[in-house]
């Protein structure tokens, strides 16, 4: 069993600024542009909002609304029309692809999908420091290649049409993570779910539950120097990787991170079970 920290959505980079936090206490996961997707901003719809708006006044123009729009991972079933049959993905491709595929990663893993957001006042302008959260989980049901397995079979997965990962070149390693029952985007924000330290004066330099600290044996990927980790009582502090979008952990050798995985609201997590999210 496998926990796949996932870096997914807008950041200073990609996209131009982090992903919002509304006065509510709401949250929003920006999708980063891709001009190759068939998917506009303005098409996304979240609480009733149009997407393609919000994009355009948090960047201050820089993104415009009718730009389109990577929405990778796909998981709220209202952010756009759907056809029957549709589940919640996440595409993955190139060398990402291959470290999931040398890690191990299949059906039962879960992704924990991050990102970099911050606070915004009613008129969309910042309030406050940016940090990287947990805003969604997906378990894996199927892996599957668009290649040899959707591309010849276009009726059987006909709602995947709309998907970014489809407009890529043909790879062996452009992929899909399927979802069953067990995916869940988190409507609003939680310190539970913040990795970054409360008094971090960077949003890589996280704290986390004292089980993450590296044993001898598969650390979490990215992050065996064991400089880059600070034990301060039953929690550590982690300067995390700036490169890589995914960091995969073995449970069956670090299970104490299973007891935190249920706190962050991934329903009964039994990793020996599974689909039990």
């Amino acid at each position: 069993m496998r926990l796949i920290l996932s870096r997914k959505g807008f950041d200073s980079t990609a996209g131009g600024c982090p992903s919002p936090i509304f006065p509510d206490g709401s949250m929003l996961s920006l999708p980063i542009p891709d001009k190759g997707s068939s998917i506009r901003y303005s098409e996304i719809n979240w609480r009733g909002r149009n997407v393609g708006e919000l994009v355009e006044r948090l960047t201050k123009g820089k993104q415009r609304k009718d730009f389109r729009a990577h929405l990778d991972p796909d998981l709220r079933a209202e952010a756009l029309p759907r056809s029957a049959g549709w589940r919640p993905t996440l595409g993955q491709i190139g060398a990402a692809q291959g470290h999931l595929q040398n890690q191990g990663v299949a059906p039962g893993d879960l992704f924990l999908f991050f990102g970099l957001f911050r606070p915004v006042d009613s008129d969309l302008r910042p309030a406050g420091p940016p940090a990287h959260v947990i805003w969604a989980w997906m378990r894996v049901d199927q892996i599957v290649a668009i290649d040899s397995e959707v591309r010849p079979h276009p009726e059987k997965w006909s709602w995947l049409e709309r998907h970014p990962h489809l407009g890529f070149e043909r790879s062996p390693r452009n992929v899909l993570y399927v979802a069953g029952r067990g995916s869940r985007v988190f409507d609003c924000y939680s310190s539970e779910r913040r990795l970054t330290a409360s008094d971090a004066t960077r949003p890589s330099d996280w704290e986390l539950p004292l089980g993450f600290l590296p044993r001898v044996q598969s650390p979490l990927t990215f992050h065996g120097d064991p400089k880059r980790w600070s034990p301060r009582g039953d929690r550590v502090r982690l300067r995390a990787a700036s490169r890589g979008q995914e960091f995969v952990l073995d449970l069956d050798r670090y299970p104490e991170v299973c007891e935190w995985i249920s706190r962050l609201g991934v329903g009964r997590f039994d990793p020996r079970i599974k689909g039990s999210a």
